[in-house]
């Protein structure tokens, strides 16, 4: 399996996907409602997502996918898997914020060996290898220094769609990081945060049972750009794409700021 070559189908496709996305928000977006937790889905989410299938299975035909919308394409259980979120931020999109990220995974026996996320706003990509390192579409390294802050750190927080309003434990979390953090982002996009985080413009990512699909790219390259991820006990952390809602809670940050930040939500 040659990587370098599925990076650059990866990094194609995500960016064609975000071309169709930047136009496609210039115009009437269709929305309508996706299951019974207020989520939604756009046609611009189907459009890439179809867009993005086409590209990956024409280039990798004996590869499965999953994908945000479609679900499973192809069979399971392969060592071989690509996960799609065509549109990390549907919500954003749908109030007009500008704000969302297309997102492209490839998992070897359920582990991710190459992330891809690409913003259609600025134009900007990021990727990782596994053991190879991230970098921006600029060809720069990603590796955000330890740079703590007198006022708190800047946090965002994710959480699964399947997490209940009144969850003792989501709300314990957000209550610490509210109370310890100098400002708690709540991007409605995962990726982005992901990708703010290896930048460096962030200092840390509290996850809450979060979304198998796009977990294991912004994990991939926030660990790649030299940043640590933790269970919220403090435990090694593995963005394994079959890892069930109950371990898929977990603390990424610089490594020299992960212990501060267990310590503040215990």
């Amino acid at each position: 399996m040659d990587l370098d070559h599925a990076r650059t189908v990866a990094v194609e496709a995500a960016e064609a996907a975000g071309t169709l996305l930047r136009e496609g928000t210039r115009g009437t977006i269709g929305v309508r409602a996706k299951g019974v937790a207020g989520d939604v889905v756009t046609d611009l989410d189907l459009a890439s997502e179809k867009l993005l299938l086409e590209r990956i299975l024409t280039a990798f035909p004996s590869h499965s996918v999953i994908a945000e919308e479609s679900g499973l394409v192809g069979a399971a259980g392969g060592e071989w898997t690509w996960l799609v979120d065509p549109l990390d931020g549907t919500n954003n999109v749908a109030i007009g914020l500008p704000a969302f990220v297309v997102g492209v995974a490839l998992c070897r026996d359920g582990l991710p060996v190459l992330g891809v996320v690409h913003d259609p706003v600025s134009g900007q990509t990021w990727s990782a290898l596994r053991g190879r390192g991230a970098t921006a579409s600029t060809g720069a390294r990603l590796a955000p220094p330890y740079a703590p802050s007198p006022h708190g750190p800047l946090l965002a927080w994710t959480q699964g769609y399947g997490v209940a309003r009144d969850d003792a434990r989501g709300s314990a979390l957000k209550q610490a990081m509210e109370r310890a953090a100098r400002r708690v982002l709540q991007l409605w996009a995962p990726l982005l945060s992901w990708a703010m985080l290896a930048r460096g413009d962030i200092d840390g990512i509290v996850g809450y049972r979060a979304e198998a699909v796009d977990l294991p790219a912004g994990a991939l390259l926030a660990v790649e750009a030299g940043l640590d991820i933790r269970t919220l006990d403090g435990g090694p952390f593995e963005a394994c794409m079959d890892a069930p809602a109950e371990r898929r809670s977990f603390v990424a940050a610089h490594p020299r700021a992960i212990p501060g930040l267990l310590a503040l939500l215990r």
